[in-house]
């Protein structure tokens, strides 16, 4: 939907007043702007009304994006609801039969990953119904340079987030594969995740950037998409890929062996995907995880990070191999605007009273965290040091926000 605008070379005063400088935009409804056209200087043009379509496209997408974690990546998905799948990047599930989904109408779970296309980086998971709105695919929609896109995903784990930009090359070539360019800010995380038009239709799976690139992503066209939900609907939910040589679709109840049946090329199923087993520091992470009452394989949250929720707060671990140093950080919730003195004091004189815990501040977010090294860590030490943080957790975001009027975390 567009309204008339117009560029205004120069504005003449109107009703005793000026109308404005040069270079100008005159918007509004056309019977309005008949009335000044005979007056004023001006070329026609065509501009999308972005400014309250962009918030509501933003917000059709809010239970509609999905985040993905694996013990290898973290990424994004986008649930369509009259399929029940959830669509995202093969790379970003590769290597595993089932990965951790989560979203808001969404209970954090595990989705076994159902069909994949090597070739076009294209994945389903196998999603439960859940009350989402129904979004659209552009298909037999044409698309422009200059056309305005939002790409909306989770990029570093981070919830829901949406950056805009515009087309820069409708048709980008690369092994075959034709990509949309765009400039809307990608970062990882967000692959997998959808780029949209202005109508809110999906226009394609936003899917790898350029290396030192200054916000050049690319986005797999949904053209690609549709073939492939066709293709995956030929096998009636069975597990499949598409033949990375000739690009028919395998399933269990056809493959030859390890093989395609229609060329011979070696196709590997979803199922085949080895299970992930840790080793070293991070299966002793996961035996305490365990240990606490907590399920391990849904707390992974890419490699060597675990995301645990008790009561109100969330605890991220993280082990950082190279230096050999374990952290586990517990977002409580956020300073309140007024008032702020009393919180701080209570906070320096727990941290005098803790043992083995510290508050800290991150922007506005209350923080209390634990340090130990590698080589200091096994089940037991690991299991008293992790339940202490997590009860103390539970606590202090209770006291912060009852007792000093701190506010809670918006998840």
């Amino acid at each position: 939907m567009f309204h008339q605008a117009y560029f205004l070379e120069s504005m003449p005063s109107i009703g005793g007043k000026k109308a404005g400088g040069s270079k100008n935009y005159l918007f509004g409804p056309k019977h309005e702007q008949d009335k000044l056209l005979p007056k004023l200087n001006v070329f026609l043009i065509q501009v999308p009304i972005l400014l309250t379509r962009m918030k509501d496209v933003i917000d059709l997408y809010r239970d509609v994006v999905i985040e993905i974690a694996t013990p290898y990546f973290v990424g994004t998905g986008f649930y369509l609801r009259e399929h029940a799948l959830i669509v995202t990047n093969e790379h970003v599930v590769r290597d595993n039969k089932a990965v951790v989904i989560n979203g808001p109408k969404l209970e954090k779970q595990l989705a076994p990953v159902v069909f994949i296309d090597v070739r076009h980086d294209l994945a389903f998971l196998a999603a439960p119904q859940i009350d989402v709105p129904i979004v659209a695919l552009a298909n037999d929609k044409p698309v422009h340079e200059g056309d305005p896109v939002i790409a909306i995903g989770h990029p570093f784990g981070l919830k829901f987030s949406a950056t805009q930009g515009i087309v820069s090359n409708a048709k980008h070539d690369r092994e075959g594969v034709t990509y949309i360019q765009h400039d809307a800010a990608l970062n990882p995380g967000n692959s997998g995740g959808p780029l949209v038009n202005a109508n809110g239709a999906i226009l394609g799976v936003n899917t790898f950037i350029m290396k030192d690139g200054n916000s050049i992503g690319f986005c797999l066209p949904v053209d690609h998409l549709q073939e492939c939900i066709d293709a995956y609907q030929k096998g009636r939910g069975e597990l499949g890929a598409l033949c990375i040589s000739c690009s028919n679709a395998v399933f269990q109840s056809t493959i030859e062996g390890q093989y395609c049946p229609h060329c011979g090329a070696k196709v590997a199923l979803p199922n085949k995907a080895d299970d992930f087993e840790p080793i070293g520091i991070p299966n002793t992470i996961e035996e305490i995880i365990e240990n606490a009452g907590y399920h391990a394989e849904l707390s992974r949250s890419g490699p060597n990070n675990w995301s645990i929720q008790k009561g109100s707060a969330r605890i991220n671990i993280t082990y950082y191999e190279e230096t050999g140093l374990i952290t586990g950080d517990a977002y409580l919730c956020n300073l309140p605007k007024d008032n702020i003195k009393p919180l701080y004091e209570f906070l320096l004189r727990q941290n005098y009273l803790l043992e083995g815990l510290t508050l800290s501040m991150k922007d506005s977010a209350i923080i209390l965290s634990l340090l130990i090294f590698d080589r200091y860590l096994n089940v037991e030490i690991g299991l008293q040091m992790f339940q202490y943080l997590f009860e103390q957790a539970d606590y202090y975001d209770n006291v912060l926000v009852e007792e000093y009027g701190a506010v809670w975390r918006e998840e």
